[in-house]
């Protein structure tokens, strides 16, 4: 066998790069069993920071209420997203495309402390003004939700920029209304750059710290919040539990929309064959 210095390079750099990027996580895991106070210092497995992780009041409500603010700001993320690229790429040119353009780009640029920032200074002024809203689940929401527009639409956007209009040519020829070429036609194929969106945008909300530390206000401490606060008291064990059981939900959430979206793709092809077929004969 002929020896390949590229294959092998290129194989080294790949099982570099998943080593750099999943070992601390696997180390997380491991030391999250380690029944040592200390997590310098292994003390033998165990299971007792998950127990205590059973009774911790505080990580259990911030959980819960990042769960709400992510699904919350995945939802809207993927309708206001959806719209936003569905208006940039069928529609070429109208008035203040390009200042459009820039405002659902700039916060893919933008640091999120001057986000937060802004954010906070205009719903001080608003609460002031009207007395709405108070500072807490909806203002999280709200700037959660500004950031993970921006993404979905560079989702969504990119798959519509691919897909033929043919299709959706053929259905309007056919007498269909353009809601009817939306939801029978579009949105099906472009449901897996929604779905993805909707991930990319839930775990991106789920993890926030710089945003919800800006728009949280007294009794709606995320889980993030709660866990960087803690570090930087010193690291404790049952911070690795938490991020443990994290990485685990988010992981079979993953592997559980990927299955879905390849049956989903593998019947829509199916039946385009199909059709295919039945006009061809």
């Amino acid at each position: 066998m002929k020896f390949n210095a590229g294959r092998v390079t290129s194989r080294v750099w790949l099982g570099a790069v998943f080593a750099f990027l999943y070992l601390p996580i696997l180390t997380l895991v491991v030391l999250s069993f380690n029944s040592s106070p200390l997590v310098t210092t292994w003390g033998g497995w165990s299971l007792r920071w998950y127990e205590a992780l059973a009774n911790d009041v505080e990580i259990i409500v911030g959980f819960k209420l990042s769960l709400q603010i992510a699904f919350l700001t995945a939802c809207s993320s993927v309708v206001l997203g959806t719209l936003a690229a569905l208006a940039l790429t069928r529609f070429k040119r109208f008035s203040g495309r390009t200042f459009f353009v820039g405002m659902v780009n700039s916060p893919l640029v933008m640091p999120e402390v001057i986000i937060g920032l802004s954010l906070l200074l205009m719903l001080v002024s608003v609460q002031r003004a009207f007395g709405f809203p108070e500072r807490g689940l909806m203002t999280i929401w709200l700037g959660h939700t500004l950031l993970g527009m921006a993404y979905a639409t560079v989702v969504v956007q990119s798959r519509l920029q691919e897909m033929s209009s043919q299709l959706e040519e053929a259905a309007q020829d056919l007498g269909c209304r353009p809601w009817q070429v939306f939801f029978l036609v579009t949105l099906p194929l472009i449901s897996q750059a929604i779905g993805s969106a909707w991930l990319l945008t839930f775990t991106l909300s789920l993890d926030d710290v710089v945003l919800s530390a800006f728009l949280s206000g007294p009794g709606s401490t995320t889980m993030p919040i709660t866990i960087f606060s803690r570090a930087r008291l010193g690291l404790s064990p049952s911070v690795n539990a938490v991020a443990t059981l994290t990485v685990a939900v988010v992981s079979v959430g993953v592997v559980i929309a990927s299955i879905w979206l390849a049956r989903a793709q593998r019947k829509r092809v199916q039946e385009m064959s199909a059709a295919f077929r039945g006009v061809g004969s």
